[in-house]
């Protein structure tokens, strides 16, 4: 149950296999009695898309609860942070060993994050199912 992530969440689109999700997401003193005098306290509406073949069995503003594996969020950070830096990091020390230039070498390591983006870009609809969600009716 630790490698779980939960939200509740009300269903606020039915589109076939498709249901969009309202969720809100809220930091950790959001719920805190003096939030309205503390500038960090924050919340914020998402949609999450899940696709499931049970759709039809939920209605529009039901309450539920989506659920997705931890480790979809620490791959998610993976790729989207972790391997360009390093990637970028590793880029910069070859360019100065080579060139010996620092505007160079910079800009040959922050270009290289164009085609790792696009390539991510590329492979969007496989990234859905793999990143996907799946939602419980709350009873």
């Amino acid at each position: 149950m630790a490698n779980l992530i939960q939200h509740r969440g009300i269903v606020e689109n039915i589109d076939g296999t498709h249901l969009s999700v309202k969720i809100i997401q809220t930091t950790s003193c959001a719920s805190c009695s003096v939030k309205g005098h503390c500038s960090s306290a924050e919340s914020k509406e998402k949609i999450v898309d899940i696709y499931d073949t049970s759709a039809s069995s939920y209605q529009i503003g039901e309450r539920v609860m989506i659920v997705g594996q931890t480790s979809m969020g620490l791959q998610a950070v993976l790729l989207a942070f972790v391997i360009p830096f390093v990637m970028m990091l590793i880029a910069l020390f070859i360019c100065m060993a080579i060139f010996n230039d620092e505007l160079v070498a910079g800009c040959v390591s922050l270009s290289l994050l164009i085609p790792y983006y696009f390539i991510l870009w590329l492979n969007k609809t496989r990234l859905k199912q793999k990143f996907s969600f799946t939602i419980k009716p709350i009873k």
